[in-house]
């Protein structure tokens, strides 16, 4: 159970996720948890289980919590750092989900060391969620405990040096996308060959579900779990002949490489987010 008061400034779908998330897991309690959003219907929308904890002004959520997440666009992040900066103190723990804002930015614009940056991936909407998190020079044990407990509750949560978050961005930030085009792919083959829509694509859907929990259920190299498959003379080695003609692997590895550099170059011009 997490003892500290967490507050989100910003009520969007990953803060949602996440408040759900704590609750379901019953590492928080509703009384617990707090949202500021200048919306009225996320207000509204966590109110229905937040009560009276949710706010329009940014503020409050620091006055009331010692747990703070900036879960906003990166572009905003100076607005609400302008908001609750004089109510921070040193019992404070800030932890941004901020796509590309590093963590001297935000020390810069918080006025505290005590800072966790995060990269969630949007299944953490449906508790399948992949995360990492790098932590600033003044976070302590029970800081990164808590993190995990909150990132572990929707999903698995790792921890990175922070030279590695944008190699995670391209990883498993965008790496959804990724899938959903082999989803979409494996369902398009399956309708080539005579299938009907709907049966393709909960079968492909699925077997990337099913190859995924193997993967990381049996702790086996994804190489030696296909082997397995891939009889001598069969029909599964034929598919992966097609696929490295395709080139499938270097374009999953350009993929990656062509987010993480697009997301250090956002780090570098953040107006151009």
């Amino acid at each position: 159970m997490i003892e500290r008061k967490v507050g989100f400034c910003g009520a969007g779908l990953m803060a949602g996720a996440l408040m759900e998330g704590m609750l379901e897991a019953g590492v928080a309690r509703a009384e617990d948890l707090y949202a500021a959003d200048p919306a009225p219907q996320r207000r509204e929308a966590f109110g229905r289980r937040l009560g009276e904890n949710v706010f329009a002004d940014n503020a409050a959520v620091a006055a009331a919590c010692r747990v703070v997440v900036l879960s906003v666009k990166p572009p905003v992040v100076p607005v609400v750092a302008a908001d609750i900066a004089d109510r921070l103190t040193a019992d404070h723990l800030v932890v941004s989900i901020a796509a590309g804002v590093p963590l001297g930015a935000l020390r810069e614009v918080l006025g505290t060391g005590r800072v966790v940056r995060v990269m969630p991936n949007t299944p953490a909407l449906v508790g399948a969620g992949a995360a990492a998190y790098c932590a600033g020079a003044d976070v302590t044990d029970a800081d990164r405990e808590l993190v995990e407990q909150m990132l572990g509750a929707v999903g698995v949560c790792v921890q990175v040096a922070e030279k590695q978050i944008d190699a995670v961005t391209g990883l498993s930030g965008s790496g959804p996308a990724y899938i959903y085009m082999a989803i979409e792919a494996l369902s398009d083959g399956g309708v080539l060959m005579g299938l009907p829509r709907d049966v393709a694509t909960t079968l492909a859907a699925q077997t990337v579900l099913g190859a995924a929990t193997m993967v990381l259920e049996t702790g086996r190299h994804p190489g030696a779990l296909k082997d397995q498959v891939t009889t001598p003379g069969g029909t599964t080695i034929e598919g992966v002949r097609a696929l490295e003609a395709a080139g499938m692997r270097r374009a999953f590895m350009e993929a990656v490489a062509a987010a993480t550099e697009k997301c250090a170059q956002l780090a570098r011009e953040p107006e151009a987010q």
